[in-house]
């Protein structure tokens, strides 16, 4: 009994990590510092420039979705040269434009996903970079588990969502996520932008398995404007035991029971309303899964 107790905590565990949340991660609360405002939870460089009055991270509406959305834009300042449009999940160093330090955070996420749009000025390239470490006191350092540096090519000029796939040096569970969101690189150039909205880490792997797993995990169409939802795997090997379908706020809307049953498996999503939805695939090596979209 003591063994199925806590296998269910470590099913419960893993099925939550798909919903991991980050803190204000739909950029929908700031506070108010007299001449500027900040999104609470992330470090900028609005405290450095506010002497100014000119600030490189505002409050941008409507969200998408919410009434709010992070607006970075890379801003010449007297004095200071162009300073770039930049905020991290944490203590932001506003001389290295790193982050200093992150969340509390213990899951390992195949991906984060969002919404963005951005635009470089000349030859600037921003970034959007995550890094998942681990307190090692034995050796008295942090040691990456898992991170992902996407750099911004070409121009998102409307509201568009990504999804950004994260990948692991060892199979190691991570204490703590930071999270930088930048609209330049190491040369910032005047105007270049990045508008973020509605971050979440999505899905869970452990080992490199479900990892491997999750790479060849194919959903389609997407969006999906017929009947059917497909779900396939190129590793035809891979055996799951469910396959369900959730809304945005974690709510299961249906599954599917995977036994005797093979790859590629097809969801009948005809009675979904128009939106985002989850699809969360459980296995023995983890459960993992990936955003779709029905029209």
């Amino acid at each position: 009994m003591k063994t199925r107790i806590i296998l269910l905590f470590i099913f419960i565990a893993i099925g939550n990590s798909i919903f991991s949340q980050i803190p204000n991660n739909g950029f929908e609360n700031w506070t108010n510092m007299g001449n500027y405002s900040t999104p609470d939870n992330w470090g900028n460089l609005n405290a450095v420039t506010t002497t100014t009055g000119i600030y490189t991270c505002v409050k941008g509406s409507p969200g998408n979705p919410g009434t709010a959305y992070l607006k970075l834009v890379s801003k010449t300042i007297s004095g200071m040269g162009v300073q770039p449009g930049i905020a991290v999940s944490g203590v932001l160093n506003t001389t290295t434009f790193q982050s200093v330090s992150g969340f509390a955070y213990t899951d390992r996420p195949a991906e984060l996903d969002g919404s963005w749009q951005f635009m470089a000025g000349g030859s600037d390239q921003g970034y959007i970079a995550v890094c998942l470490t681990k307190w090692d006191a034995g050796l008295n350092r942090r040691d990456t588990i898992g991170q992902v540096v996407n750099p911004l090519s070409g121009m998102v000029m409307s509201w568009r969502n990504f999804s950004l796939p994260l990948s692991y040096s060892n199979s190691d569970i991570p204490d703590t996520a930071m999270i930088i969101l930048s609209a330049s690189g190491s040369i910032p150039v005047n105007g270049s932008y990045l508008y973020i909205d509605n971050l979440s880490f999505v899905g869970g792997t452990i080992g490199m398995q479900g990892q491997s797993a999750l790479s060849g995990l194919l959903v389609f169409p997407n969006p999906v404007t017929q009947n059917n939802l497909i779900i396939d795997l190129k590793n035809r090997d891979f055996t799951a035991d469910y396959i369900d379908i959730l809304d945005l706020q974690g709510k299961l809307i249906i599954r599917k029971t995977m036994i005797n049953q093979h790859f590629p498996v097809s969801m009948d999503v005809t009675t979904f309303h128009a939106g985002e939805y989850f699809l969360r695939i459980t296995s023995q090596d983890g459960t993992f899964g990936r955003k779709f979209i029905k029209q």
